[in-house]
């Protein structure tokens, strides 16, 4: 069985849109009062409060607060899985040894969606595959909510699990999950192979030569994002301008949101239906962009006393570090969404029968992929110029080449369980890991 999402665009009323609202508040005071409880149980009694012991609880709750018996009860018990998949993500990852963040209390902007798990939603005059119509409109019927409008541009394949109305901003949205069933492993039409050297001048480069541009979709809009930013902070708190600024910078995220997925969704499609099986590195992405550590000097300075005595002591003095550039790298790696990127081409290449591999990115860019040679040059050196065997080519796609043999010769690593920690290498340094085949 395969879990596939499918979103489509609510139209609500006014009238529908403020129950909307009012219901996603209801539910973020009962996960909030919730998220109280078991904190409050566990400092007070040592006590741990699980899921059926506050679901227990709803009926309660419904007698004592009138107004959530204008909820679904489906959707109020979700709000209690929801926390405790939150809480029993925390415990685990202390048992990892990890430092997590512990679950905090929702704000009316951080809370933007609930869901009916398994009833209480039904789709009137949904869109069938024999429809020509490429958008069809139709309705949705929310129990204790009413009929809202939806428009379809695909029709639904498989049976729908679960229904989630989403909040972005001045949209709303309907998210089913619908269970697909697997009758037969498909066959790829294709048996080529290529290597894949993702980056930030190209944002892609194959083994083949090819090169796929850099669309930069963050930093094509980060001036008008930064002017909406000043617009808001000029405006005062509460004001119906303010409430204006703030739908219209949340405009433009959406829109930097919406336009990156859509390239990585062509682009991965694309590469799918082109290679059977596509080679990337594996990237530690979370190590890339993280910050560079302060260079402390500490300069000694010596002072005379009252006495003609002498005292040293050391002043610490910091040294640059390349902290501004290094931002700006990050923001253009973080803009380019390379996890993303591999992670669709992944659940793509799975239902067309084609495979995603990654490989030890180690040196790639430094070793040439003509004859073997260690080419040592820096980041700002584009262009791959070998002395040895004479290899003259760009810098990219010399790395693609060599993701390409470095699979063909040694095969993909091995894949590491989700939620391992990784092995502690020197003095509490830790080994990057990386997954193999997906």
């Amino acid at each position: 069985m395969r879990v596939k999402a499918y979103v489509y665009r609510l139209y609500p009323t006014r009238k529908q849109e403020s129950t909307l609202l009012w219901t996603l508040r209801r539910c973020k005071e009962l996960y909030n009062a919730s998220l109280e409880e078991r904190t409050a149980a566990y400092k007070m009694a040592d006590v741990s409060v699980s899921y059926g012991m506050q679901a227990d609880q709803l009926p309660q709750v419904k007698q004592e607060r009138l107004e959530y018996q204008e909820i679904h009860s489906q959707v109020q018990q979700d709000v209690l899985r929801r926390l405790d998949k939150a809480m029993r993500a925390f415990f685990r990852r202390v048992a990892e040894g990890q430092t997590p963040g512990y679950p905090r209390y929702k704000s009316n902007t951080r809370y933007r969606s609930f869901t009916y798990p398994q009833s209480g939603y039904t789709i009137i005059g949904a869109l069938t595959p024999h429809d020509n119509k490429g958008k069809k409109t139709c309705r949705l019927k929310l129990s204790k909510i009413g009929h809202l409008k939806m428009v379809m541009h695909r029709p639904i394949k498989g049976s729908i699990k679960a229904c989630t109305i989403k909040h972005d901003g001045d949209q709303w949205y309907a998210v089913f999950s619908v269970e697909q069933a697997i009758h037969s492993t498909p066959v790829h039409p294709s048996s080529k192979t290529v290597g894949v050297d993702v980056g930030i001048t190209s944002y892609a480069t194959l083994s083949t030569g090819e090169q796929i541009a850099n669309p930069r979709i963050y930093r094509s809009t980060e001036q008008q994002i930064k002017e909406a930013h000043r617009k808001l902070s000029r405006r005062k708190r509460g004001s119906h301008r303010r409430n204006r600024a703030k739908r219209a910078l949340t405009r433009l995220y959406r829109k930097v949101r919406h336009r990156r997925q859509d390239f990585l969704h062509q682009t991965s499609r694309r590469l799918v239906n082109q290679y059977e099986t596509l080679v990337f590195e594996a990237l530690q992405i979370p190590n890339m962009t993280a910050r560079p550590k302060p260079k402390k000097e500490e300069i000694p300075i010596t002072t005379e006393g009252s006495e003609g005595s002498t005292t040293a002591a050391a002043v610490p003095h910091y040294l640059p570090n390349g902290a501004a550039a290094k931002s700006g790298l990050n923001k253009s790696i973080m803009d380019a969404a390379w996890g993303r990127f591999i992670t669709l081409c992944a659940c793509k290449a799975e239902e067309a029968g084609g495979m995603v591999m990654k490989v030890a990115p180690q040196q790639t860019s430094q070793v040439c992929s003509g004859c073997g040679v260690l080419v040592p040059k820096d980041l700002s050196v584009r262009w791959h110029s070998c002395s040895t065997c004479g290899a003259e080519l760009d810098r990219d796609e010399n790395a693609a080449l060599n993701v390409l043999r470095r699979y063909e010769l040694q095969g993909a690593l091995p894949v590491r369980k989700k939620g391992k920690p990784t092995r502690k290498v020197g003095r509490g340094g830790k080994r990057p890991t990386a997954t193999g085949a997906l």
